[in-house]
């Protein structure tokens, strides 16, 4: 196999092959969980289930205890990062990342015009609030609603919950248990950062780091890629300030991409086995142009609803929508044969598809 070199021009599919290389998504991966979540910076976590359908379908003998050992020991953290949503991170990283999307979380309350209009209307001050609300949540985690009806009183002409998102969006904060374990839920219940890990977040945070572990994890990619991903702003001196640490690429529609020296750029046609990944998963949220993913095509059916929902990728692609239901077990909606799919590959799927079943039911399924 001959790699690319560097100004060389990189297809939809060979930048599907990397990602999916670097992804653990190719093959999976034996590293522990933990390793798995700092390779990625971090899962896509706002429906507290799908970390671990993405972690089964990036490890091998993946066991969801392990993963929700790692949230109840305080190993992993569910907590409001990237792009102001909730992502399960290492204890490590949420330290690290949290000064660094401080801004993106305020940046998304303050596009919330209504809410700095109560408060301005009201004469009271964002920093006030947070300041409340952080001694609260010294004394004991509380939900947003427990906010609500603790900061209400004192500020009557706000609406509580306006003062309950102020508090989350302008404070460094996780979730905690028992939201996010295996087989259990809970409500979101915030805690301060520093408090629930027992170090404060990271005094001199390094973009750099993190945009070279965004390369590392979902490159090549371009400057918007990167925002995309992020929420960051500002980013053209980070990247001018890296270039002589990285290499370039074009896409075929001229834009420049960006990489690690060193990263998997596997052959196009490397084989590229079926994967089931939970509703909302970093691999389909992380760019701002999704060709590498969908193939120039938009999701196609109706969305399922459910507890247990996502997408199959097939030969490395979107292809259909997957749920599972008690009554029906998985249903795969919208998937259509290629000519292109490798021999026995839809009994592949089947086969992923029942092992999908297992993780979700475990000994029931057995």
């Amino acid at each position: 196999m001959i790699l690319p070199s560097p100004g060389s021009t990189l297809s939809p599919r060979a930048l599907n092959r990397a990602l999916l290389a670097r992804q653990g998504l190719l093959e999976r991966s034996s590293a522990p969980a933990a390793e798995m979540i700092e390779r990625l910076v971090g899962m896509q976590a706002q429906v507290p289930s799908n970390p671990y359908v993405a972690s089964w379908a990036r490890l091998r003998d993946f066991d969801p205890q392990e993963l929700s050992g790692l949230i109840a020991e305080r190993g992993a953290v569910r907590a409001q990062l990237m792009r102001s949503t909730i992502h399960l991170v290492s204890a490590r990283d949420a330290l690290a990342l949290h000064p660094l999307t401080a801004p993106v979380l305020a940046r998304t309350f303050a596009g919330q015009a209504q809410f700095l209009r109560a408060m301005t209307a009201a004469g009271v001050g964002l920093g006030e609030v947070v300041a409340a609300g952080r001694e609260l949540l010294e004394a004991t985690p509380r939900t947003r609603a427990e906010l609500a009806a603790a900061l209400g009183p004192r500020w009557p002409r706000v609406a509580p919950a306006t003062l309950a998102q102020a508090v989350t969006f302008g404070s460094a904060l996780v979730q905690v248990p028992p939201r996010g374990l295996w087989g259990e839920s809970g409500a979101a219940r915030w805690a301060l950062t520093a408090r629930w890990l027992g170090a404060e977040p990271d005094p001199e945070p390094s973009i750099d780091a993190v945009v070279l572990r965004y390369l590392a994890a979902f490159g090549p990619a371009t400057a918007s890629d990167v925002r995309t991903w992020s929420g960051f702003t500002g980013l053209r001196p980070v990247l001018e300030r890296l270039r002589p640490r990285l290499r370039s690429f074009r896409d075929e529609l001229g834009r420049e991409l960006l990489d690690v020296p060193g990263a998997p750029l596997p052959d196009p046609e490397t084989p590229a086995p079926p994967r089931f990944l939970p509703e909302y998963d970093n691999l389909a949220l992380s760019h701002a142009d999704r060709s590498r993913l969908f193939s120039g095509q938009g999701p196609g059916p109706p969305y399922p609803t459910g507890t247990w929902i996502g997408s199959l990728f097939a030969d490395g692609f979107y292809r259909a929508w997957w749920k599972i239901t008690e009554q029906d077990g998985l249903a795969i909606t919208g998937f259509t044969p290629s000519a292109r799919d490798p021999a026995g590959m839809e009994d592949e799927i089947a086969a992923e598809g029942e092992r999908l079943v297992r993780l979700i039911r475990g000994p029931r399924s057995a």
